[in-house]
């Protein structure tokens, strides 16, 4: 049997630009699903684009680090930065807090589940979630977003590990690679959390690409590709057009990169199966 991959694009809701490659490629064949952020500045235009393509996955892109929440702030007070008002920006910073025990896990669960209902208020059927700059990777956030899954009747989530031979193919920073190698350690508690233990929400063997993002091009995907084993897949990638100059990310450039290396990758028929989310195997709760 062929390995089953999913083509995701993160951040579909952050611009215009990033709405209308996600698009493109979908009418491509080079993208099978994208994962919308409840709090990004171009969300509407992202669930008009899902309504004109409903073959299109959409998960939710749970934002808890680096955004705006959407509850009122003084109701998640441990989810905020210093100004009170966004989330922290930093990543690591957020880490820290969680793994210190001073972010509540029920303010985790009732942000992620008001991000999830946005979306299903919207219209959209929401396939499954994963979170930005993949924080459920921890798993006092993975506990919180699965509970917050659960409560909405999403199925599936993204599983946040990479795999060893995906990550050496990676020319990302050398410091990089040993980061996502060193929380790899972190994956038999993600995989012991009931809801992924008893299959009543699914998961992947695993995500590639994690390490890559903000150096994938038509090289390094093909590599990916050509090494996938036997097995369900993710791919993770940011394509867009560059219209981010009011946005804070590193990613700028390397999207429209991403976005010509699915374009030329996926030209070609694959000998790859290509699904969505709401493909993946599940068992009923226990």
């Amino acid at each position: 049997m062929a390995a089953r991959l999913i083509l995701n694009a993160d951040d579909f809701g952050l611009t215009r630009g990033i709405n209308r490659a996600i698009a493109e490629l979908y009418a491509a064949g080079a993208l099978t699903s994208a994962t919308l952020m409840a709090n990004g500045p171009a969300f509407q235009d992202a669930v008009a684009i899902a309504r004109a393509h409903p073959g299109l996955g959409v998960g939710c892109h749970i934002v808890l680090c680096d955004g705006t929440p959407l509850l009122p702030p003084e109701t998640i007070p441990t989810l905020l930065g210093h100004d009170g008002r966004n989330f922290r920006v930093n990543n690591t910073d957020f880490a820290i807090a969680v793994q210190r025990g001073h972010v509540s896990p029920s303010e985790m669960e009732r942000e992620s589940l008001a991000q999830i209902h946005k979306l299903q208020a919207a219209g959209i059927a929401v396939t499954h979630v994963d979170t930005h700059k993949h924080t459920h990777i921890l798993p006092r956030v993975a506990r919180s977003v699965l509970a917050a899954a659960q409560a909405a009747g999403v199925r599936a989530i993204r599983n946040p590990f990479e795999p060893r031979w995906s990550l050496a193919l990676s020319n990302s920073p050398l410091l990089t690679r040993l980061k996502l190698r060193l929380l790899s350690h972190l994956r038999p508690r993600f995989l012991a959390i009931p809801q992924i233990r008893n299959g009543s929400i699914a998961t992947t063997d695993g995500t590639i690409g994690i390490a890559a993002t903000g150096s994938l091009n038509a090289a390094m995907l093909r590599a990916l590709l050509h090494a996938l084993p036997h097995g369900l897949w993710e791919l993770v990638c940011h394509p867009g057009y560059n219209d981010l100059d009011a946005i804070a990310t590193r990613l700028r450039d390397t999207r429209e990169i991403e976005r010509a290396a699915l374009l030329s990758t996926f030209a070609s028929p694959t000998p790859l199966k290509l699904i969505d989310f709401s493909k993946l195997p599940r068992e009923p709760s226990a």
